[in-house]
């Protein structure tokens, strides 16, 4: 043995430490705290989710099968889609389907376009009135639907347009909530960019396609997800300005269910299936567009 191997110490290897789970500021969690917050992230799931859970599991159901038993049997024994069949054999559901698609897609391209026009004038343009029709934006959402329904109704009445989907799109094609969300959306972009643009000679028109609308594709989609669904499970309306059953949409021709059969549970739950799920394959789509208007312009010039 050497005389530095003498002199040198010998290195104990350090002791491994345990993993620790911080929170986003780099504090410690305690394993208490953690397992609550997982205790209370499984009750909101199970409130959420377990409802649409136990509708489907209901539709798949054979007519055999308890629903009621004691104690429940969530996954059912024989599972079968027939109710799916019963469901389009008693009313035309594919109809009803189509009609409601027809009205959630144009209450999109229509909310979404004229929310990103108006939402832009608001945040970027200068003009005299501003803040005054933004605080009209603002009203308008503490109105409620029923104290204006008669009137809308007349409207519709007075156009022609009763009894036609095109009156179910109408009143909803440009929602408040929607124009506040693209003009705190555009608001937030830093201005430097839009100046750039309009130093090398870009118009408004052009800053607006070219600029701005790229920038705020996540607020867009989160305008789409709550038109569509605001559409698409719309009741009250359609069912005051429709009379013609060959133009009702699902949610009133589903409602045919529940008055008739309404014993038999698993009929409605399949409807309540086919309705949903619309919105869960739009929401599959568009969520990673959703998740990041949640953050978007959020570096501010």
């Amino acid at each position: 043995m050497s005389v530095l191997e003498k002199v040198r110490p010998v290195r104990t290897p350090a002791p491994e430490r345990e993993p620790r789970v911080t929170d986003q500021h780099g504090r410690r969690i305690r394993a208490g705290e953690l397992a609550w917050r997982y205790l209370l992230l499984l009750a909101v799931l199970a409130l959420t989710v377990g409802p649409f859970l136990w509708q489907l599991a209901t539709s798949l159901k054979s007519p055999t099968e308890d629903i009621y038993s004691s104690p429940p049997s969530f996954l059912p024994a024989h599972p079968t889609l027939h109710n799916y069949t019963r469901v389009a054999g008693t009313i035309p559901v594919w109809d009803y389907a189509l009609n409601s698609l027809k009205v959630a897609t144009a209450n999109v391209a229509t909310n979404c376009v004229g929310s990103a026009l108006a939402g832009y004038a608001l945040a970027r343009l200068r003009f005299r009135g501003r803040r005054v029709t933004t605080l009209v934006f603002v009203l308008a959402m503490l109105v409620p639907v029923e104290g204006i329904v008669i009137a809308q109704f007349t409207t519709m009445r007075e156009l022609g347009l009763n009894n036609t989907l095109v009156g179910v799109v109408l009143p909803g094609a440009v929602g408040a909530m929607n124009v506040l969300l693209m003009r705190n959306a555009f608001r937030n972009l830093p201005y430097e960019i839009e100046e750039a643009a309009y130093v090398d000679g870009a118009n408004v028109w052009q800053r607006f396609l070219r600029v701005a609308l790229p920038s705020v594709k996540g607020t867009v989609a989160v305008v789409a997800i709550f038109a569509f669904m605001g559409a698409w499970d719309d009741f009250l309306w359609p069912l005051i300005v429709l009379s013609d059953p060959s133009r009702f949409t699902l949610t009133i021709g589903l409602n045919y269910l529940h008055g008739t059969f309404a014993n038999d549970e698993r009929l409605v739950a399949a409807g309540t299936v086919i309705a949903v799920a619309p919105l869960i394959a739009l929401f599959a789509c568009l969520q990673r567009y959703f998740f990041r208007g949640v953050g978007e312009g959020a570096v501010k010039g």
